[in-house]
């Protein structure tokens, strides 16, 4: 297809698929004269990749272009490709501060991955692993529990999502769609998990508490909170 035909299909501008080609983010076209080239399905997907990065996970576009770099690496294994990739997405810091609640987070989601029984994260270190200590330590801070106790079932429940999520990464015919549908994923789904379990929330609490009175030490749902039931 040519240029005009890519950006009917895709929805994006000419201009914009000129400016990801100068940039990177979007691989030549198959040149068919000196001032025109083809397109074909895997722009078209690309495309897709690039504005759910630009436009949904509000990732800069140098950092799209390091996730894309990534992905095409052919010198790793397939999952070192997967794993490449994800992580070069936009992470929060990881912890910024020594002191005693950190120390304990850390401590606790050591005892957690041994629980689980997951690779040492310290042997192939992960963005993810400092988010996670720095959350259990603002947790410990707040007074909320956080140990590998309670974190277990949350860990039980990450576990399950990944066989589903790789279950559908997997439903890719190609080892590029594969690693291309693992970024798309890490940016897309995070807001469905986290709309769901807010869902899931209301639903629970009105099992819980709807229609009921409040009670020194029981907590109100978010419904009640909300309108001061």
């Amino acid at each position: 297809m040519r240029l005009a035909e890519l950006s009917e299909r895709s929805g994006v501008s000419t201009a914009t698929i000129k400016y990801y080609l100068r940039e990177g983010l979007l691989q030549p076209g198959h040149r068919v004269t000196a001032t025109q080239a083809a397109y074909g399905e895997e722009h078209l997907r690309r495309l897709r990749l690039v504005r759910a990065l630009i436009q949904i996970g509000k990732v800069p576009v140098a950092v799209a272009r390091d996730v894309i770099a990534a992905a095409e690496d052919t010198s790793l294994d397939h999952h070192m490709r997967l794993g490449a990739a994800t992580r070069a997405l936009p992470h929060p810091p990881g912890p910024a501060a020594d002191d005693e609640a950190t120390g304990a987070a850390r401590r606790s989601v050591d005892a957690l991955l041994e629980q689980l029984g997951w690779q040492d994260p310290h042997d192939e270190p992960s963005p993810a692993l400092g988010t996670l200590v720095t959350s259990v330590a603002a947790l410990a801070r707040l007074g909320y529990p956080c140990d590998a106790a309670h974190l277990l079932p949350y860990g039980r429940l990450a576990a399950e999502l990944a066989v589903a999520d790789l279950d559908t990464v997997e439903e890719r015919p190609t080892a590029a769609g594969q690693i291309e549908a693992a970024v798309a994923l890490t940016v897309l789904y995070e807001p469905v998990l986290l709309s769901l379990r807010r869902l899931a929330h209301i639903q629970e609490s009105a099992r819980r508490f709807g229609g009921q009175e409040v009670r020194p030490g029981r907590s109100a749902g978010p419904d009640q909170a909300a309108t001061g039931a």
